[in-house]
């Protein structure tokens, strides 16, 4: 797009309504200039026409795909439903679905793999072809949206890998011991070789996706599980390998990492990722301050209590938001913790505040 659009109040038109992910209340879409779909992708070129909320994005995760089964993370045309699953993940890994967890997990204590060194010997890499790809394609050919951008979800990247293998203590270890550094790392780039495979294989039979969205967490809610130091010689060269071939078929990279990781941001730049949106206990005022200008911060904004607060007041924090992160030439993206700010008057303040900031 060779001009961002400028904004017309009519653009305030709500011409439908789209419900958000895991049950919460449906969201106005208003009447945008262009697609939702060219509107992530110009923000994503650091190019944004308004300040993204989420609205604009539908969320794929194909049955197809054995992981998806076993994390209990299904969205698709298939009906299997948002936390239904368990079962083997396509390693052949036991997950179970623990419903007062909301997720899946491996059984701990019984680790498929002691010593990074023997993955060549354990670990029997998926043949993609078996998988039921034609039914796939049939269930999912009115799934995906042609005016949203359509995100394909990988639940599991590489140091959750490690972890769904060895145990999270056999995991971190094998990154720390010297002994056993060296076989990580060669199996991360395998595993960067799979999932290429793998997103070449979705591309091929679902044209409309638009961008991938990778899971690898990689802290808690105090601090990262493993030194920068560490994440840059381990994690980030198969990373980079992957997002180089994202990027190279004109699609999308974003990391989702769990945890106060701010430490790790660098790592994610050097990766090549396009956004992330950190967690609550990451300061994203100070992330975005620190690095925003290398990649797509996900801010969380000043929080307030909508029913305690005037609808004057919440334009006002809208507007205190966007003179604060949506600098055309340092843009950012609004959080999804952030959800509960998105009431209609903050919401249509954003919308055009942002809309008139990224156009002047």
């Amino acid at each position: 797009m060779s001009s961002i659009p400028k904004f017309d109040p009519q653009e305030l038109t709500v011409v439908s309504e789209s419900p958000s992910m895991m049950g919460r209340p449906g969201v106005p879409i208003y009447k945008f200039p262009v697609s939702m779909k060219e509107g992530v992708f110009a923000a994503h070129s650091r190019k944004p026409i308004w300040q993204l909320t989420g609205v604009e994005s539908q969320y794929f995760a194909p049955k197809v795909n054995p992981d998806n089964t076993a994390r209990a993370f299904v969205m698709d045309g298939s009906g299997f439903g948002f936390g239904q699953g368990g079962g083997p993940d396509m390693f052949g890994i036991e997950w179970e679905y623990v419903q007062s967890a909301g997720g899946s997990m491996v059984r701990p204590g019984k680790p498929y793999m002691e010593d990074a060194n023997d993955w060549e010997d354990l670990i029997k890499f998926p043949d993609l072809a078996t998988w039921d790809w034609a039914e796939s394609e049939e269930i999912n050919k009115n799934f995906l949206s042609d005016d949203r951008f359509n995100s394909c979800w990988q639940q599991n990247g590489f140091f959750e890998r490690l972890i769904s293998f060895m145990d999270f203590e056999g995991a971190a270890m094998a990154m720390l011991d010297e002994d056993q550094r060296d076989a990580v790392k060669a199996l991360f780039m395998k595993l960067a070789d799979l999932y290429i495979d793998l997103f070449d294989e979705y591309l091929k039979r679902y044209p409309k996706l638009d961008g991938f969205y990778v899971h690898d967490d990689w802290g808690s809610q105090k601090e990262t599980f493993f030194s920068p130091e560490l994440c840059a010689e381990v994690i980030v060269p198969a990373m980079r390998k992957l997002t180089d071939y994202i990027h190279s078929r004109g699609k999308s990279a974003e990391l989702h990492s769990c945890g106060q990781i701010l430490r790790q941001v660098p790592n994610m730049i050097d990766a090549g990722w396009d956004a992330w949106g950190g967690q609550a206990m990451n300061d994203t005022h100070k992330i975005y301050e620190l690095y925003g200008q290398g990649i797509l911060i996900g801010v969380i904004p000043t929080p307030f209590d909508p029913n305690e607060t005037s609808e004057d007041a919440q334009r006002a924090a809208a507007k205190e938001y966007v003179d604060k992160f949506c600098d055309p030439k340092k843009p950012s993206i609004f959080n999804s913790y952030g959800a509960g700010s998105l009431t209609p008057a903050y919401r249509a303040e954003l919308y055009k505040l942002s809309r008139e900031r990224y156009s002047s």
